[in-house]
């Protein structure tokens, strides 16, 4: 048998059928979307009548009408009614109205619905979750009251209320209110206004009259638009309403910016324990007469001295201590345009002070010289902590008093304060989210302002040669690009508090100030401390004269550069090395001679060191020196970083709604 013949096809019959179901499939989709289009677009609300009732007492009962068009879209349930009950006065402050339904019904009879709170309000749900809305026309109605709706005035009364919201996402055919004002009210004394149109607009697309019965009669000329609405503006002669006393208002006020009082409760009390603290133990002796002396007071060290004045440890005491340990040659200073370098010199520590043979029993405990660098940040921070225990132990307390317990306590207050005033705000969940991570967020932001302030002091005050003062540049820079995320991410945090609540960014930015200015109030000196600091301050009259013949009357002694050296360390101590050093300005150009044999700090080698400029010397070296040690007191592989008129839509009422 022979096979059977294939039938030959046309391809491009073969094609038709494909290009047919295709087609015919788009003018189905077309179909159908256009169907649900136009189910949506036939969805709308014909008519929309608010009957306003304003009572004597100031309060409002109110009747809503809402005669919608249900295809199953958008309203498959029901229709639902957002109506704004917490609104901002002109100064930011917290303004709540009352909203109590009294009856929802669709078609005549009772309707089930529900509420759900909104950032700013009440959303009512009308209808039933399991039950869907047969499409039609269905009807309606909500009843309600509130208050604290009227505006009182000097001279009337006045009822400013959108009567439909702007949130509708329906149109809305025709709108139409009433307002009945209490009995007595002369119709003479009643004026009328309103507006029309998305919020801000001041559209005339209505008609406002009176009725033979005393009602304000308000009626749309036109179709409003979804997102548009009705506003009325009712005023009245006073004596009709009657005004809340003051004593009510503060309630109110008080009752409605729970978190301003709070703010303003724990910043009170958080004032007013540190000033009686600052009244039991943080005020200073009076000072006593303040005469110049020539030799630091009591044999103190530059370290002591700047310990004392300063009642705290700062970097600078370190670098005054060895400084003077360098003058006393017991140690030398080498600068490069990378690092500073200090060496022992044996034989000099028999003049060294307690706490400065402390220091070079650390630095050079195993090697006769360091590098101010991260990779000995060990042995520095040693050298460090062994000078401040030795200066703790010798003057804190006898000397003077940190009242550290004290202000420990201030800042547990401080915190109480903040976290009372946020929790105050639990009805704005995003405050309170808001507030727990800008916490933690700023302990790095602080870090990093931190860490900035001293880069860009070294840029400006702690590098001398190009190569340093370049990277030093670079490194600021650097740090500041990478900061400043974190700082966009706190102003932006502090700015979305102070929409809601401005007082809470207010009382942040007190507390932080208020416990920086008592860190140093509630520090004071003992008796013995104030006599001492009385001497410290003559002393420091003396280093920082700045006329030439006033230094030549207060110091008999020929001025010399071994003068200059000796008291160099102090002047750095108590700031004044630059006036110090213009002192002998005179004295050590002469020393300079062209033969290169002249005067030359002979424990100090480096660029901050020029002849032509002695008198930036100090200023120069004392800079070099506490940028290094600052540079070098993180810990190697450590890094910088953070924590992780009217318009419509104004006056009360408004809100809108939509299907759900």
């Amino acid at each position: 048998m022979h096979p059977a013949p294939t039938p030959v096809v046309n391809p491009a019959h073969a094609a038709r059928p494909s290009f047919f179901r295709a087609a015919l499939a788009v003018v189905l989709s077309l179909l159908i979307s256009g169907t649900g289009i136009a189910a949506a677009a036939s969805e709308r609300i014909l008519s929309f009548s608010s009957a306003i009732t304003v009572d004597p007492d100031a309060s409002m009962r109110v009747t809503e009408t809402i005669k919608v068009v249900s295809s199953g879209d958008q309203i498959k349930r029901g229709i639902y009614r957002d109506f704004p009950t917490t609104y901002k006065d002109r100064a930011g402050n917290t303004y709540v109205v009352g909203f109590m339904i009294q009856t929802v019904a669709r078609d005549g009879r009772p309707e089930a619905h529900h509420t759900e709170a909104l950032s700013n309000g009440i959303r009512v749900y009308m209808g039933q979750k399991e039950t869907l809305l047969p499409p039609g026309e269905h009807t309606y109605t909500l009843s309600y009251h509130t208050d604290r709706q009227i505006g009182f005035f000097q001279d009337h009364d006045e009822l400013y209320w959108n009567v439909t919201g702007n949130g509708w996402i329906f149109p809305i055919e025709t709108a139409a209110a009433t307002v009945l004002l209490p009995p007595g009210v002369p119709a003479d004394g009643i004026t009328l206004a309103g507006y029309t149109g998305p919020a801000g607009a001041t559209g005339q697309n209505f008609t406002a009259a009176l009725a033979p019965d005393g009602k304000a009669v308000f009626k749309t000329t036109r179709r409003l638009n979804a997102n548009e609405g009705l506003t009325l503006v009712v005023g009245w002669p006073k004596g009709f309403v009657q005004e809340p006393t003051p004593r009510e208002k503060a309630v109110h006020f008080l009752t409605n910016n729970l978190t301003l009082l709070a703010a303003v409760v724990g910043f009170t009390v958080l004032l007013l324990y540190y000033l009686l603290a600052w009244f039991a133990a943080g005020r200073d002796p009076a000072r006593g007469a303040i005469m110049p002396i020539y030799t630091p007071p009591d044999n103190l060290s530059p370290a002591a001295m700047r310990f004392m004045a300063e009642m705290g440890y700062d970097d600078k005491v370190f670098g005054a201590a060895v400084i003077d340990m360098a003058v006393k040659e017991s140690l030398s200073i080498h600068e490069t345009d990378k690092t500073v370098t200090l060496t022992k010199i044996d034989g000099g520590q028999t003049t060294l002070s307690a706490e400065e043979k402390k220091i070079a029993a650390q630095l050079f405990q195993s090697n006769s010289s360091i590098a101010l660098e991260r990779k000995n940040h060990a042995r520095i921070a040693a050298a460090q902590n062994a000078l401040r225990t030795s200066l703790t132990l010798t003057f804190e307390k006898t000397h003077f008093v940190t009242n550290r317990r004290a202000f420990i306590t201030g800042v547990a207050i401080s915190a109480a304060a903040v976290a009372a005033s946020f929790l105050s705000a639990l009805d704005h969940p995003d405050v309170l989210f808001l507030g727990v991570w800008l916490t933690i967020w700023s302990v790095g932001v602080t870090f990093l302002a931190v860490t900035l302030v001293k880069l860009w002091h070294q840029v400006f005050t702690g590098a001398r040669t190009l190569g340093t003062r370049a990277g030093s540049l670079g490194a600021a820079l650097f740090m500041t690009a990478f900061a400043l995320p974190f700082f966009g991410g706190e102003v932006f945090a502090l700015a979305i508090i102070a929409r809601s609540s401005p007082a809470l960014v207010v009382l942040m930015v007190l507390v932080v100030a208020m416990n920086m200015a008592f860190y140093h109030l509630l520090k004071a000196p003992t008796m013995l401390g104030r006599r001492i600091l009385d001497r410290i301050e003559g002393f420091k009259m003396f280093l920082g004269a700045t006329e030439t013949d006033r230094l030549q009357r207060m110091v008999p002694a020929e001025r010399t550069p071994q003068l200059y050296e000796k008291y160099l360390p102090y002047a750095l101590a108590l700031g004044v090395e630059q006036a110090w050093t213009e002192q002998f300005t005179d004295v050590l150009a002469t020393a300079l001679r062209p033969d290169g044999n002249g005067y030359h700090p002979g424990w100090y080698s480096g660029s901050s060191f020029d002849s032509a400029r002695v008198g930036s010397f100090a200023g120069a070296v004392g800079s070099s020196l506490s940028g290094a040690i600052a540079a070098s007191s993180t810990a190697p592989g450590s890094r910088s970083g953070g924590g992780g008129g009217g318009s419509s839509g104004g006056g009360g009422g408004g809100g809108g709604g939509g299907g759900w």
